[in-house]
């Protein structure tokens, strides 16, 4: 009895969780694209900013690289927390993170309040879990053409 209720619970935890996964995205690509949440991270507050900052870390060209993770986050995050054409919002939203991951490990090393990879993997394997597994049974992809995974 407790097994099959706590089973019916997955559904539910799954959902949230590819909600929090693309949602979480959206303040980064706000404040990144349009100088919200101005007094935190970074201090990109437009593309032209992110541009040359990425031109400076080796990630050339920036002004290509700018645009490109900006949709990523503005884009594929809501698509991904809606659960809409889950698989395809997580292809960028995957390799975003596993960059990040790559930038993170030679900055700060393992932990997250070192500037480390700790954080960072954690979201990059929760947004390769609806790469592989597609959006659930709680998703636009499951109630609009059935894919519930």
């Amino acid at each position: 009895m407790t097994d099959s209720l706590l089973a019916s619970f997955a559904p539910v935890v799954e959902a949230l969780l590819r909600v929090m996964v693309g949602l979480a995205l959206v303040p980064h690509g706000l404040r990144m694209t349009f100088g919200l949440f101005a007094h935190s991270g970074l201090k990109v507050r437009n593309l032209t900013q992110l541009a040359a900052q990425l031109d400076g870390d080796g990630y050339r060209p920036g002004r290509l690289w700018a645009p490109a993770i900006s949709l990523t986050e503005l884009v594929a995050g809501p698509l991904l927390a809606l659960g809409l054409f889950t698989r395809l919002a997580a292809v960028p939203i995957v390799i975003f993170l596993a960059v990040s991951c790559w930038e993170r490990w030679h900055k700060g090393g393992w932990f997250w309040n070192q500037q480390g990879v700790e954080y960072t993997l954690m979201w990059t394997i929760a947004a390769a879990y609806f790469l592989a597994r597609g959006g659930g049974m709680y998703s636009l992809d499951s109630w609009l053409f059935g894919w519930a995974s």
